[in-house]
């Protein structure tokens, strides 16, 4: 049988940690909780004691001027303690937004700063798609939890102020009211358990609309829809989503259908006992008009006190569980160690060099790399090539340290690289990888990567060793013209070729001592390709470089190349010593100089 995991922290816990970052980032939040609860229970009682108050006067027979001065002072009163409370009301938003927004940043920097495998992590992903979930918007419970404690905190002072008044009364009365009060709450509580239970699958549904939609409104997918006639397809996956979820909905109704009606007749219950005994009491005990109505309203409105106290307690736990997701997501192991680490050492070049290193994807079944052993000497320039699969990427990935071997060491300049800060070590590294992001930001901020103290003359000087002058000539704000539509109307959008020339002048504005670059020129044509061929001298002066191609044509620029295949290192030599050799490599690039070589037959 499988055992529950016992929760990290408690309920009490999570609510501490929520008043710390509150405290840290929007002390008002607590002050309104507090001051909120306390107009809400005054305001209650304002309203309890309007009527029998003014029925009793009316018994008494006063005068009129003295029961029109009561009305005027409670009036007054209810009109001072609503318009304060709806003053703080209004105003606490903006702090609970405040600490909402720092939890936000918080796991902003805990996704962007994660070691590298925890991104590959399917526990981490799920773990950091409900972290965000509990932060997405007001009602949720990073934000929410500030008017649950509210109300909590209200029922709680009403449930008191209430106690002393029902204390006068039969406490046989009292214990009805509870008990009915309990069973009312077991019933809803059951009822929104399920649906809390159906969460996953609640937000299953929504996840696969909206990325539906997202997807079938993309820029990226309009050309694919529209050649391949995707519309039905897309149109029909929407409905049958649609149709699942409204038979989780009509499943949440029925449950829902069935407390309602549990609860109605539990209400009825609880006021006709309350009828029967005031009633007695009037008859026997001589109970005035306005103390029956005072009583009455108590005992029906001192349920409203206990079913808040037990629903929000609750909804308290199941937001302090959300929380709790927050927590985990923030505290979430980190294989690499970044500020305890060592700083990296001063040096005029960088070399590294692997151990017998091998490597193992999570789940997978054998290594991508397996004992392999490869030194990178300060300044030279080594092509690693393969066919696709081999592990060259992988193997790139080891050296800048984006992973860590599962066996073996990866070494800077001699010293094990786990032993650095990691933070520190990829500053050492320019790279242009396969994958890339974009930024909806202008052409120079994209390249410098930032907003303020960007160097112009670097960065021509970087666009013009990657081949991209002449097409930010042409751009109508130059440096200063947007990239992407999705933010900027006026932005632009780069070809695939050009994307990639400029994610190459990115890696050398960036200027490393390191350069990595992972097929660079895998969206160039041959012409285009050949001019980053010939200025790759240019770039890499003075630095280790890395260049990974499945083209062999580029490899001769190289005073090495290694020949990766079946996760190790097959063949090793410069172009012209692999060509001689005549092995795996000499067979490939003969396979691919055919292509270039007019009138060759297949």
């Amino acid at each position: 049988m499988k055992t529950k995991k016992k929760p990290k922290y408690n309920t009490f816990q999570n609510v501490g940690w929520m008043v710390k970052i509150a405290w840290e980032n929007g002390k008002l939040v607590l002050l309104f909780c507090i001051l909120t609860a306390a107009l809400e229970v005054l305001l209650n009682l304002t309203q309890l004691y309007i009527a029998p108050e003014i029925l009793a006067q009316v018994e008494q027979k006063v005068p009129m001027w003295k029961l029109l001065a009561t009305i005027g002072v409670f009036t007054l009163a209810l009109f001072m303690i609503q318009g304060f409370k709806e003053y703080i009301v209004q105003n606490t938003l903006f702090s609970r937004v405040d600490v909402r927004s720092a939890i936000i940043g918080k796991l902003a920097r805990k996704s962007n700063m994660t070691s590298y495998p925890n991104t590959l992590d399917v526990n981490f992903t799920k773990l950091r798609d409900k972290a965000h979930l509990a932060c997405d918007s007001n009602a949720h419970a990073a934000e929410h939890i500030w008017q649950t404690l509210t109300m909590l905190l209200k029922n709680i002072g009403g449930l008191i102020v209430y106690l002393t008044i029902l204390s006068q009364i039969d406490t046989v009365l009292l214990l009805v009211v509870i008990a009915t009060c309990i069973a009312g709450f077991l019933v809803s509580r059951y009822t929104n358990n399920w649906r809390y239970a159906h969460r996953d699958e609640e937000e299953s549904y929504y996840q696969k609309k909206r990325y539906i939609r997202a997807k079938a409104e993309s820029v990226e997918l309009a050309k694919d829809i529209r050649i391949f006639g995707l519309q039905n397809w897309l149109n029909e996956l929407l409905d049958n989503i649609h149709d699942l979820y409204l038979d989780f909905s009509l499943r949440c109704e029925r449950v829902e259908m069935l407390a309602d009606i549990t609860e109605a007749v539990l209400t009825m219950a609880r006021n006709g006992i309350a009828y029967v005994y005031l009633i007695n009491m009037a008859l026997k005990e001589g109970l005035s008009v306005s103390e029956f109505l005072l009583y009455f309203t108590a005992v029906t409105t001192f349920t409203v006190w206990v079913m808040g106290i037990l629903q929000e307690m609750s909804t308290l736990h199941k937001e302090s569980l959300d929380i709790l997701r927050v927590r985990e997501f923030l505290e979430y192991p980190e294989p690499f160690t970044f500020e305890k680490g060592e700083p990296i050492p001063a040096s005029d070049s960088y070399g590294l060099k692997l151990e017998n290193v091998s490597y193992r994807y999570p789940g997978a079944k054998a290594d991508t790399i397996k004992g392999m052993n490869l030194t990178v000497r300060p300044g030279e320039k080594l092509a690693i090539v393969g066919l696709n699969g081999a592990g060259k990427t992988t193997l790139v990935k080891l050296l800048c340290g984006l992973l860590d071997p599962t066996e073996g060491k990866v070494l800077l300049n001699g010293k094990d690289i786990r032993d650095f800060n990691r933070r520190d070590y990829y500053d050492l590294f320019s790279a242009v990888f396969q994958e890339f992001s974009i930024l909806d930001v202008t052409v120079a901020e994209e390249i410098a990567q930032s907003t303020v103290d960007i160097d112009y003359d670097r960065i021509a000087d970087c666009i013009a060793k990657a081949g991209l002058s002449s097409a930010i000539e042409k751009l109508p704000a130059g440096l200063k013209t947007h990239v992407g539509r999705e933010v900027y109307l006026d932005g632009v959008l780069f070809s695939g070729g050009q994307t990639q020339r400029l994610m190459l002048a990115r890696a050398l504005y960036k200027d490393g001592p390191i350069l990595l670059l992972d097929e660079p020129t895998a969206a160039l044509d041959p012409i285009a390709e050949n001019d980053i061929y010939m200025k790759y001298s240019e770039m890499t002066q003075q630095k280790t470089s890395l260049f990974i191609s499945h083209r062999l044509a580029s490899t001769r620029f190289c005073d090495r190349i290694i020949f990766i295949a079946d996760g190790g290192i097959k063949e090793e030599g410069t172009h012209d010593s692999l060509l001689a050799l005549g092995g795996e490599y000499a067979k490939l690039f003969e396979v691919q100089s055919r292509y270039y070589q007019e009138g060759k037959e297949f």
